[in-house]
């Protein structure tokens, strides 16, 4: 069983978030009027982006979407900065990836121009310029940065609340990150209920059709630097800095994902309702198929799914009143998520398992799935799973026990040895299909 603190934390929780569910509900809100949208609330703390490595990531935001309030907070871990390594020995000491970082940054102790991502680092830009330990993310010789898959991440919340820049997620990504040696991209979608349904699907699909869009804008932008110094050429400065622009002069290439993204390793990584998000983006991916190019999504990770559907499963007959979110408070969030005349528990965002509700599901990526043992909504994830298994999908299921929903991202269960295994697992389950070298783990 769950321990006293927990359960005592639950209680506290369950009060809160039902008085703001509530308050959601009475008050009006004209959709017409905001399609805008908000992807954080006020009550919320959030954490600033540090461009520095603090911690081995460096972090910053980008608002993609000028007619709405999507935005992206990029985790980039500080093991981009080493020479790539596709014939590595798999046997390497980590001293030897540290003196090769330290060579690195004596090599180029200016990495890049800085970006102008935020206010801060326009206004203090000579200070940045000065610090060896900024790292401006647009590399000098592009050709030999190291490149790391992407992890797209949608966070938690219930739809209404949660945001990619809260502390608890800020830090859940910092650990991802580092764990499986990617690039996150967290996905400050819009909440409800000032934008329902479809508007979060819609803007996880927009982030990734931006990756694919940044992909080809950094392939452009190398052509142009290499067409304009001839075949053997060695780069200067300025040509190497070459980039495009759109019409108000601002870069359109994202200098650190153009530098060390590989977006033909794009991993899917979804929070509770955030599970959801991923899984439809899973589901358009293989329906756009080469239109994504050179995104390749190859698995998802599903942690536990906010599933809910029409015919109760035992979990959620037995677990109704469980901790954290009990189904009551859950019903209430669908209610202000789904369009009054859409609300049905079998809608496709909410059941994965309804008929034509998608690509077949044969050609789905291989998807792990996380649950937890007093989660209500435990069985619907692991007869999902279930029927990717029947089709030949790689699809297993981790269950916690003693673990509630939400146990490894909530902020006062981050710490716990529950939350630690399950980022371990997922990343040796991950490495399967984004390492360059495959893995010697596997389930």
């Amino acid at each position: 069983m769950p321990s006293i603190a927990v359960k005592l934390y639950s209680v506290f929780f369950k009060f809160l978030l039902k008085h703001r569910l509530q308050n959601r509900i009475q008050t009006h809100v004209d959709e017409s009027s905001n399609q805008y949208g908000v992807t954080t609330r006020p009550e919320e703390s959030v954490s600033a982006t540090n461009p520095s490595f603090t911690d081995g990531i460096a972090t910053k935001d980008i608002h993609i979407d000028p007619s709405t309030a999507l935005s992206v907070r990029i985790f980039l871990p500080e093991s981009s900065l080493s020479p790539p390594e596709p014939k590595s020995k798999p046997g390497s000491s980590q001293q030897d990836e540290s003196d090769s970082l330290n060579h690195r940054r004596n090599s180029y102790p200016n990495i890049g121009a800085p970006t102008n991502d935020s206010r801060r680092s326009s206004l203090e830009g000579s200070k940045l310029r000065s610090d060896d330990n900024v790292y401006r993310g647009y590399s000098p010789l592009p050709q030999n940065c190291r490149r790391l898959p992407i992890m797209l991440q949608f966070h938690g919340g219930g739809w209404v609340s949660g945001s990619n820049d809260s502390v608890a997620n800020d830090i859940f990504c910092r650990r991802i990150a580092k764990l499986c040696d990617v690039i996150i991209v967290a996905v400050g979608y819009r909440l409800a209920p000032e934008n329902k349904y479809p508007a979060a699907f819609e803007d996880g699909l927009k982030v990734l059709y931006w990756l694919a869009k940044q992909a080809n804008l950094a392939e452009c932008s190398k052509s142009m630097g290499s067409g304009a110094l001839g075949v053997g050429a060695e780069f200067t400065k300025t040509q190497v800095q070459r980039h495009l622009v759109d019409a108000f002069g601002a870069s359109m290439v994202e200098p650190w994902l153009a530098a060390h993204g590989d977006p033909s390793r794009c991993v899917l990584l979804g929070v509770s309702c955030g599970a959801n998000i991923a899984d439809y983006v899973a589901r358009k991916a293989v329906e756009a198929g080469r239109l994504l190019d050179p995104v390749k999504v190859v698995a998802q990770v599903l942690m536990y799914p906010f599933f809910i559907g029409n015919v109760p499963t035992r979990s959620e007959i037995n677990l109704a009143n469980s901790y954290f979110y009990d189904k009551p408070m859950c019903l209430l969030a669908w209610k202000l998520f789904l369009p009054e005349e859409e609300f049905s528990l079998d809608h496709p965002a909410a059941n994965p398992l309804v008929p034509d509700r998608g690509p077949p599901l044969k050609f789905m990526p291989p998807t792990l799935t996380v649950v937890a043992e007093h989660d209500w909504m435990r069985d619907r994830a692991i007869a999902y799973s279930e029927a990717l298994r029947k089709v030949n999908v790689d699809a297993p299921v981790l269950e916690y026990k003693d673990a509630v929903h939400e146990f490894a991202t909530l902020d006062m269960l981050l710490n716990t040895p529950q939350a630690q295994a399950c980022k371990e697992d997922i990343a040796i389950w991950v490495k399967k299909y984004i390492s360059l070298r495959g893995h010697e783990f596997s389930y």
